[in-house]
């Protein structure tokens, strides 16, 4: 059997927490540029901007490439005050890597460059008008917040913008031109997309830009990707000009799986979504979409994940779902190991489109990925609190003469699990666990049909259990 390392969701070790990702490939590799959550946190991006790179040929294989900037590098904070949120990086005329950040204290555009890809960043500056005055602080500005870049030629795009639903002081996703240095504004800045006050008549109503603005370019086109005010879908623009002329197209991901109807209702959420962030790159030939979910019942210690898209002939990038797989050149191998963090569905019967915004969390209302240990422990996630009609979903295994699913759970918890290839399907078998203090395992005799299917377990019972892996034979 072939058994070369597969690639999953999230991509990274499941320990690590970098939402916000910005991808690009230099040199023959794929980097991956975002903020930095940390395990348990208690605010986002608390954690030093780090950089993880992987061979455009081998999505499965990620290496760590180290901090590439320190908080502590920030301009007056040594106390770690403020935070780095969601970078972005480009290449600059003249050959070096710059990149592009807000801290959380300034609403201003910081600027750090690099001989190399993956750094170390080394502050450049702080973008700026031809007088000297900093972008952000002119009458007229509006806060700055997630920096986006593009490079052609001796120009570089910049997009900022935050706009809260409602806030009549934001006006949307703001675009300008910064000159060969890297930071000189050359053309004034101009609205490229919509806040939700602003958007009658624009055909951004309802998908109106929150945050989160991208920018690429495939062809003659120029992609806006963004998150909408909905916050946990990605949604996309077109134009063929930098800055001007962008019309609204649709979604590409969402973190809780809304709007796909292809295996579920598509009002159904099938993940606790949040905000969401990333964009879109081409990889051998093969474009994909970037972003991020939420894990640990909160907003602060998101993972990215990964997933193919296709950009059809007029433009257009069909939605796509949320998967197990989405790193990996097809789907899993539907024998071996798996551990459960990879869930691309967690649901209950008490159906949240979102994390914590309910406040269903703090008294364990919803299952969530987490893990042992502190932020920064090699521990392995799982997922924790399969309570009564708890669900975890994964997503797709090519089935082979599957005659057996072994689970491992532990915790207060006396019941079953039930097995299905598809959320709502038939009960294929069911696996009866027992209250345990340490993991222990459990197994069925199951038939699953052969070929490509989905695997689903619901926990029916009392108490509530942790679920680690389970194991197709």
């Amino acid at each position: 059997m072939n058994k070369k390392k597969q690639g999953f969701n999230p991509y990274l070790p499941s320990w690590e927490y970098t939402p916000d990702v910005e991808p690009y490939v230099f040199n023959n590799r794929v980097y991956t540029y975002g903020s930095h959550d940390r395990f348990n946190g208690y605010a986002y991006c608390l954690n030093d901007y780090v950089c993880w790179s992987a061979p455009e040929d081998d999505l499965s294989d990620w290496r760590y490439e180290g901090v590439i900037l320190k908080a502590t590098d920030v301009e007056g904070n040594a106390d770690r005050d403020s935070c780095l949120y969601a970078p972005d990086v480009t290449q600059g005329p003249d050959g070096r890597y710059y990149l592009y950040y807000v801290d959380s204290k300034r609403s201003i555009v910081s600027v750090a460059v690099s001989d190399t890809p993956a750094g170390y960043y080394n502050f450049h500056g702080y973008v700026r008008y031809k007088d000297g005055t900093i972008y952000g602080t002119r009458e007229g500005d509006e806060p700055q917040f997630d920096p986006a870049v593009l490079t052609e030629g001796d120009k570089t795009y910049l997009y900022t913008g935050f706009c809260g639903k409602g806030d009549k002081s934001r006006s949307g996703a703001w675009a300008t031109v910064l000159d060969s240095d890297m930071l000189t504004i050359i053309e004034d800045p101009v609205i490229v997309a919509p806040s939700e006050p602003y958007s009658k008549g624009t055909g951004f109503e309802g998908f109106e830009f929150f945050e989160a603005p991208s920018i690429r370019k495939h062809n003659d086109t120029y992609y806006f990707v963004y998150s909408s005010i909905s916050m946990h879908e990605l949604c996309y623009a077109t134009s063929k000009h930098p800055t001007k002329g962008f019309t609204y197209r649709g979604v590409i991901v969402s973190n809780c799986d809304l709007h796909i109807d292809t295996y579920k209702p598509a009002n159904k959420p099938m993940f606790y979504g949040a905000n969401n962030h990333g964009s879109i790159v081409c990889i051998k030939d093969q474009w994909y979409i970037f972003y991020h979910r939420h894990t640990n019942g909160t907003n602060y210690s998101r993972q990215a994940c990964m997933e193919k898209i296709t950009i059809l002939p007029d433009g257009t990038i069909p939605q796509v779902e949320m998967t197990s797989c989405g790193s990996n050149n097809g789907p899993l191998r539907g024998s071996g190991e798996y551990a459960t963090y990879i869930a691309c569905n967690l649901f209950c019967d008490e159906e949240s489109m979102y994390t914590d915004f309910t406040g269903a969390w703090m008294d364990n209302q919803f299952p969530k990925i987490t893990q042992d240990g502190r932020d920064g422990d090699e521990e392995i996630g799982y997922i924790q609190n399969m309570k009564e009609s708890a669900t975890a979903g994964f997503k797709y295994f090519d089935f082979k003469d599957t005659k057996l699913v072994k689970i491992r759970t532990r915790g207060y918890a006396k019941g079953e699990f039930e097995v299905r290839t598809s959320w709502d399907g038939p009960v294929l078998g069911t696996i009866p666990i027992a209250f345990s203090n340490v993991w222990k395992d459990y197994d069925c005799n199951i038939s699953i049909p052969d070929g490509v299917n989905s695997l689903y377990f619901t926990y029916r019972g009392s108490g509530s259990a942790s679920f680690a892996s389970f194991t197709l034979e």
